[in-house]
């Protein structure tokens, strides 16, 4: 049971790592990216592969974080003047074309035959059995970490003025700001947390397929971001624990449901999709969200 609950801490905290780079570029910033597992399929695959090639864990780490940011900022730099709608179909695109050349470039990520036996971060200081603990220890600190500068990052005046351009861009293009600036550097700092979130994945997966990174995982961490309330990292940090709690629910369902995992998959989607629905009429903003600044309302 206690290795259970450890695997579903290390789930819910990646999923909160990932979701709160989403936080940052929509939740405050006012940028719908439907592509977000762009970053995270960069970051798990830049730092396998440079694990396997001899680079310590910590620097292909720090590595996999700045090429995902690199990924926002060629992408931010071409598609962040476009209106909303056409950078979310633009982020679907460039995600989708990330996950195919993961899957078709077998000469540098294995292709369909899946990376693996590469560097985990500290294994063997501990014996096999307590490394989950260990691991769950190094993601949580990671975690604490990034959620500190974020809140510091947000509530300073620079979170400030992301939050005016999400409200009313041409109010802060009056008042002298670099609109496009601004909404560059938080799409480029939501893109390394999440290749950070992705190194923690294929740490975790111990072996990385390119349908590990499917566009489902995108809409996991919006459906967190949502029920978590946008614009509020301690929301998001809620809502991927809310959203793990659907894990839970196999050991207390019938043998005969848990045994058929295609009636159990439809039977969550269904109580996540309820709890959407009933998010939508009662608290539209989220559970920590603040309604005046719900994005979707402009």
């Amino acid at each position: 049971m206690l290795e259970y609950i450890t695997t579903l801490v290390i789930l819910g905290s990646i999923f909160a790592l990932f979701s709160l780079g989403l936080n940052l570029q929509w939740g405050f910033a006012g940028l719908v990216n439907f592509g977000h597992v762009a970053f995270m399929t960069i970051g798990a695959y830049t730092t396998i592969l440079l694990s396997l090639r001899g680079v310590p864990w910590y620097f292909a780490f720090l590595i996999a974080s700045a090429l995902a940011g690199c990924l926002g900022l060629a992408i931010g730099s071409t598609t962040l003047r476009l209106r909303e709608d056409y950078l979310a179909i633009v982020t679907i695109g460039v995600s989708e074309m990330v996950r195919l050349v993961v899957n078709n470039e077998e000469w540098l990520t294995r292709g369909t035959r899946g990376v693996y036996g590469y560097e985990r971060p500290l294994f063997g200081l501990v014996p096999p059995t307590s490394y989950p603990f260990l691991f769950a220890a190094i993601l949580l600190v990671v975690l604490g970490l990034v959620y500190w500068r974020l809140e510091w990052l947000v509530r300073s005046p620079w979170g400030r003025v992301l939050k005016a351009i999400r409200e009313d861009e041409e109010v802060v293009k009056a008042l002298g700001k670099n609109v496009f600036w601004y909404k560059l550097q938080a799409f480029v700092i939501g893109g390394a947390i999440a290749g950070m979130a992705g190194s923690f994945f294929a740490w975790q997966l111990t072996t990385v397929y390119p349908d590990s990174f499917i566009p489902l995982i995108t809409f996991q961490a919006w459906t967190i971001v949502t029920i978590g309330g946008a614009g509020s990292n301690l929301g998001v940090l809620i809502g991927a624990a809310i959203f793990q709690i659907y894990n839970v629910l196999p050991r207390f369902l019938p043998a005969q449901i848990r045994a058929d995992g295609g009636k159990f998959e439809a039977i969550q989607l269904m109580l996540i999709g309820l709890t959407l629905i009933l998010l939508m009429l009662w608290r539209p903003q989220g559970i920590l969200g603040n309604k005046d600044e719900l994005t979707l309302n402009r």
